[in-house]
C-alpha cells in the first residue's frame, strides 16, 4: 500500500499535466492556424490551398473566396523581368522585390511560359493538364501576385508563343518541319518551333492567357510571335502556314488574340524585334509594326543596342551607342504610330541591362531610359536574362 499511493498520485499529476499541456497546445496551434489563414484584420481572404490541407475548416462555412484585385496600368510603366525559377524562389526573388520597393520600378514581367514550353506554375485548365505543360517553378503563384498587388505593382505575364519545345514533343504534327525528311526542324540553338499558322496552337495560347488572367496577371505579354530566323533556312517547311505570306499569318494571329482575349479585361501586349521600328519589310519573320498596332494595347520593341548589326546607322559597334540606338529606333516607331493613327504611347521598349558587345555601366543603362523619354515616350522595361539589374541606373523612390 505504501508504494501504491505514491504511484497513484504520480499518475494523477501526470494526467493533469498532460491535459494542461494539451489545452495549451491546442490554443497555440489554433492561434497559428488563425494567423496563417488570417483574421479579418490581417488578410482580406483565405487561401484555398491551405483550406484543402485542413478539412475541418471546410465544415465551418467561414471560408472566403480569393478575390483578385487587379492593378491598373501605370501611366509610366517601369518594369523588370523575372524568370519563373527566380519568381518561385523566396530567396532569389527578394532582391528583385527590394529593387521594386526602393526604386522607381513599378512593374514586373514574370514568365508564364518560356521557350521550353513549360508553364511556370500549375494551371487548372484541361488542355494544359492533358499536355502536361505545367511545372511547379512557382508554387505560390497566387500568393506572389497578391503580394505584388498589395505593393501596387503591375504584374505582366510573358508567354512565349511559337517557340515551344514541350508542345513540339507532345504534338510534333504542329511543328516546323524539315523539307528533306519531314522530321522536326531545329534552329541554330537546337530549339524546335511551332508553325505560326497552326490554329490549334492559337487556341492553346488563348487558354493559357485566359487562365493566367483569371489568377491575377494584369497584362498578357506575347513573345516570339514570329517565324524562326536562324538555322538552316533552306531546309524548312511549314505544314500549316505553307506558302502563305508570313506577315499575313502573324497578322491573323494578332487579330485572333484580340478577338478571344479582348473581352477578358486583360491588357494585351506584344514583343517585337527591335528592327521592326526601322524596317518596313517583315525581316523574313512575319513581324510588321503596323500589323501589331490595331490588336495590342502595348507594343514592346526589343531595341537592345547589342542586337543591331555592325554598321547600323553608321555605327561600327551599336552596343557602344545606347542612347543613339534607342533614340533613333523609337523616333522611327513614334512616327509610324502617328502615321497609323494610333497613340505613340502604345510603344514601350525593352531596354538592355546586360553586357554584350560592350560592358554596360549604370550610365549606359540610364542613357537608354533617357532616350526613351526624349522620343516622347513614358514607359520602358529592362531585360536581363539572369535577373541581375543595375540599381545604380534607377532613380530612388
Amino acid at each position: 500500500m505504501a508504494l501504491h499511493v505514491p504511484h497513484v498520485r504520480q499518475s494523477t499529476r501526470g494526467s493533469v499535466a498532460f491535459v494542461v499541456l494539451s489545452v495549451f497546445s491546442a490554443i497555440f496551434v489554433g492561434f497559428l492556424i488563425f494567423s496563417y489563414v488570417g483574421g479579418p484584420e490581417m488578410f482580406s481572404y483565405r487561401y484555398y490551398a491551405f483550406v484543402d490541407e485542413v478539412p475541418s475548416l471546410k465544415e465551418t462555412g467561414d471560408i472566403k473566396k480569393r478575390i483578385v484585385q487587379y492593378v491598373p496600368t501605370p501611366t509610366a510603366v517601369k518594369g523588370i523581368y523575372m524568370t519563373g525559377w527566380v519568381a518561385g524562389s523566396h530567396k532569389l526573388r527578394q532582391s528583385l522585390l527590394d529593387i521594386i520597393d526602393t526604386t522607381e520600378i513599378n512593374s514586373v514581367v514574370i514568365d508564364i511560359k518560356d521557350y521550353t514550353g513549360r508553364i511556370s506554375f500549375v494551371m487548372n485548365n484541361d488542355m494544359v493538364k492533358s499536355l502536361g505543360s505545367s511545372e511547379r517553378r512557382i508554387a505560390d503563384i497566387e500568393g506572389l501576385i497578391d503580394l505584388l498587388h498589395e505593393r501596387g505593382v503591375y504584374v505582366i505575364g510573358r508567354i512565349s508563343s511559337f517557340q515551344d519545345m514541350h508542345l513540339v514533343t507532345k504534338r510534333p504534327d504542329l511543328a516546323v518541319r524539315k523539307k528533306g525528311d519531314g522530321t522536326v526542324w531545329k534552329d541554330g540553338k537546337g530549339i524546335s518551333w511551332l508553325d505560326p499558322g497552326a490554329t490549334e496552337v492559337w487556341d492553346y495560347l488563348v487558354e493559357i492567357g485566359r487562365e493566367a488572367h483569371r489568377i491575377g496577371f494584369d497584362e498578357l505579354n506575347f513573345d516570339y510571335i514570329r517565324f524562326p530566323s536562324d538555322g538552316n533556312m533552306n531546309d524548312i517547311a511549314y505544314p500549316y502556314s505553307k506558302d502563305r505570306p508570313k506577315p499575313l499569318v502573324i497578322k491573323d494571329f494578332n487579330a485572333y488574340i484580340r478577338e478571344k482575349l479582348g473581352s477578358t479585361g486583360a491588357v494585351l501586349s506584344a514583343d517585337l524585334f527591335g528592327m521592326t521600328t526601322t524596317n518596313k519589310d517583315d525581316l523574313n519573320i512575319g513581324q510588321v509594326l503596323e500589323n501589331a498596332f490595331p490588336y495590342f494595347d502595348y507594343i514592346a520593341p526589343m531595341v537592345y543596342p547589342s542586337h543591331y548589326p555592325a554598321g547600323f546607322n553608321g555605327y561600327k559597334n551599336p552596343a557602344q551607342k545606347p542612347y543613339e540606338i534607342i533614340k533613333y529606333s523609337m523616333d522611327k516607331a513614334v512616327a509610324r504610330a502617328i502615321t497609323a493613327t494610333t497613340s505613340p504611347l502604345k510603344l514601350r521598349p525593352w531596354l538592355q541591362d546586360f553586357s554584350l558587345g560592350a560592358v554596360y555601366t549604370p550610365e549606359m543603362v540610364r542613357a537608354q531610359i533617357q532616350a526613351t523619354y526624349d522620343a516622347g515616350l513614358t514607359s520602358w522595361l529592362l531585360w536581363n536574362a539572369s535577373n541581375r539589374y543595375t540599381v545604380g541606373a534607377l532613380e530612388k523612390e
